[in-house]
C-alpha cells in the first residue's frame, strides 16, 4: 500500500488510528498488538506472498536475540549465536536480492545459461539491517529483554517498513512501551498531519511533477549536452523530493501515533563537502554503515591507508545494499573515492584562512553537488554503458539542442533548484526535535498557527489532488 493513495489516506490510516487510541483506553499492550497486526496488514496488501518470510525473519531474530540476552551462554557460544543470526540474515538477503545478479555474472564469465528468477521482497533490506543491528547490540550486552509484541512492532511498524528510515531498537521500543503514547495528543496529531501534508506535496507534486524530464537523458539514445544535464538534474531533484517526501510522510504518520521517528534528511544538497553530504542524506543508513560496518572494520584506528580501504569497502557494500547491479557498485565506489579524497584534503589542509573560508565553502558546495549528480547517473541508469553515454554527453558542450522543450525544462529545473537551496526543510519549519521529543513549539505557543495551518491546508489539498493512480517511491526497490 502506498502512503500517497486514497485508500491509505481516507481509510487505512483513520481506522488504524481510531483502533490504536480505542485500545489505548483499555490496555497498554493491546494497542501494540493492534498496531503490529495493522502493520502486517499494510504489508500484506501489497506484498502478501512475502508475509510468511517477514514473520519467519522476526521469529528467527527474536529467538537468536533471546539467546544472547537471556540465556547464560559462554563467550564462544555467544559468538556462535551472533554468527548464526547475522549469517542467517545475510543468507536470506543474498538469496532474494543477489542470486540473480550472481547468476548473470557467472553466465557472462563462463558462457553458461543458468537462470534464476526470484522476486525481491519489498522492504527486505530495511528490516534485515534493522534486525542485524539488534543482534549485534544484543551480543554487546546493550539490549534489554523485550516482549515479542514490542519487538514485532519494532520490525513491522508500517510508517518505516517499506522504505525506512532504518530504526534502532533503543530509540523505538521504549516509545512503544510508554503508556502516554497510547492516548491521543491533539498537538502531535496536528503536527503529524502538517508534516505528512508537506511530504505528500513533495511526492505527488514535486517528485512526480519533474519525473517526465528524466527521460531527456535516460530514455534518449543519444542525448545532447543540454539534454543530458537537464535529465540528470531532473533525476537529482526527483530522487530528492521522492525520498524526502517519503521520510516526511513516515515521520508525520508516526507522530499521529505519538511516536517520534529519526530524521532521515537534512537538506543534503546544501552540503559543503561529501562528508557533510553523508551526514545529511539517508542519515539512518549512514549511521548504520558507520556503527555496524565501518567501525567494526577498524574505522580510522589503524592508520590512514586502512582508513581509506575501510571507507571504500563500506561504500561499496552500501552501494550493493541499494541494488544488485554493477551500476550500484560503481555508485558506491564513486562515493567511497569521494570520501577518501575529502578526508585526504582535510588532512593536507587542516585549516583555511578566515578570508577564504566563505569562497572555499561555496566552491565545496558546488563541487559536492556536481560529484553527487555524476554519481546519480550510475544510480539511475539501467546499465553501465548507458550511464557512460550520458556522462560523455554531459562532457561535450559542442553538442547542444536547446529547443523549446529544453528551455521549458531549464525553467522547471531552476525552480526546483531554488526550492532545494533557498527553502527551509520540514524539520526547520516544524521545529522537529527527535532527540528531545519536541515538535511545533512555536505553534503550541500560538506564534505561527494561522500561517502554518493555511500553508499546510494548501499543500495537503495540492498533494491529494496530485495523487496518481500508481506512483511508487523510488526507494521501494531497495
Amino acid at each position: 500500500m502506498l502512503f500517497n493513495s486514497y485508500p491509505f489516506i481516507l481509510l487505512f490510516l483513520p481506522v488504524v488510528l481510531a483502533g490504536y487510541f480505542w485500545f489505548g483506553r483499555r490496555s497498554n499492550l493491546a494497542p501494540v498488538i493492534w498496531l503490529a497486526l495493522a502493520s502486517l496488514a499494510f504489508y500484506a496488501i501489497g506484498s502478501w506472498q512475502f508475509v510468511a518470510l517477514l514473520l519467519l525473519s522476526i521469529a528467527f531474530n527474536y529467538g537468536v536475540g533471546h539467546l544472547l540476552i537471556v540465556a547464560k551462554l559462554t563467550p564462544p557460544q555467544r559468538k556462535a549465536a551472533l554468527a548464526l543470526g547475522v549469517v542467517g540474515d545475510l543468507l536470506v538477503l543474498g538469496i532474494f536480492k543477489y542470486a540473480g545478479f550472481a547468476t548473470d555474472n557467472i553466465n557472462a564469465l563462463f558462457g553458461t545459461h543458468l537462470a534464476v528468477h526470484i522476486l525481491l521482497p519489498v522492504g527486505i533490506s530495511f528490516y534485515t539491517f534493522t534486525q542485524i543491528a539488534f543482534l549485534v547490540d544484543a551480543y554487546r550486552g546493550q539490549v534489554a529483554a523485550y516482549a515479542l509484541p514490542h519487538y514485532a512492532l519494532f520490525v513491522t511498524y508500517f510508517p518505516h517498513l517499506i522504505a525506512g528510515p532504518i530504526l534502532h531498537h533503543k530509540d523505538m521500543i521504549p516509545q512503544f512501551e510508554r503508556e502516554e503514547s497510547k492516548h491521543p495528543d491533539p498537538h502531535l496529531i496536528l503536527c503529524g498531519m502538517i508534516i505528512f501534508a508537506i511530504g505528500l506535496f513533495k511526492k505527488t507534486c514535486l517528485a512526480d511533477g519533474i519525473q517526465p524530464l528524466v527521460a531527456l537523458a535516460f530514455d534518449a539514445r543519444a542525448p545532447s549536452f543540454d539534454q543530458a544535464w537537464l535529465g540528470a538534474l531532473a533525476y537529482t531533484f526527483q530522487l530528492y523530493f521522492d525520498f524526502s517526501g517519503y521520510s516526511d510522510m513516515a515521520i508525520g504518520i508516526s507522530l499521529m501515533f505519538g511516536i517520534f521517528l529519526p530524521i532521515n534528511f537534512n537538506s543534503p544538497y546544501k552540503a559543503t563537502s561529501i562528508v557533510d553530504f553523508w551526514r545529511r542524506w539517508h542519515m539512518t543508513l549512514s549511521q548504520f554503515l558507520r556503527d555496524y560496518l565501518y567501525i567494526p572494520l577498524g574505522g580510522n584506528r589503524r592508520g590512514r591507508v586502512l582508513r581509506y580501504v575501510n571507507l571504500l569497502l563500506t561504500m561499496l557494500l552500501g552501494g550493493l545494499w541499494h541494488g544488485a547491479a554493477w551500476t550500484f557498485v560503481i555508485w558506491g565506489a564513486l562515493h567511497g573515492v569521494y570520501l577518501c579524497v575529502n578526508h585526504a584534503f582535510n588532512a593536507l589542509v587542516p585549516s583555511v584562512p578566515a578570508i577564504l573560508a566563505r569562497p572555499v565553502r561555496f566552491a565545496g558546495a558546488v563541487l559536492t553537488f556536481l560529484a553527487v549528480v555524476a554519481a546519480w547517473v550510475f544510480f539511475r541508469a539501467e546499465r553501465v554503458d548507458w550511464a557512460l553515454r550520458i556522462l560523455n554527453a554531459m562532457a561535450d558542450p559542442a553538442n547542444i539542442v536547446f529547443g523549446r522543450e529544453e528551455i521549458a525544462a531549464l525553467v522547471m529545473v531552476s525552480i526546483y533548484a531554488a526550492l532545494v537551496w533557498l527553502a527551509p526543510n520540514t524539520q526547520a519549519i516544524m521545529g522537529y526535535d527527535h532527540g528531545n521529543r519536541r515538535v511545533g513549539e512555536a505553534m503550541r505557543a500560538g506564534r505561527m498557527r494561522p500561517l502554518v495551518l493555511y500553508g499546510a491546508s494548501l499543500v495537503l489539498a495540492l498533494g491529494i489532488l496530485g495523487i496518481q493512480s500508481h506512483s511508487e517511491f523510488i526507494y521501494f526497490r531497495f
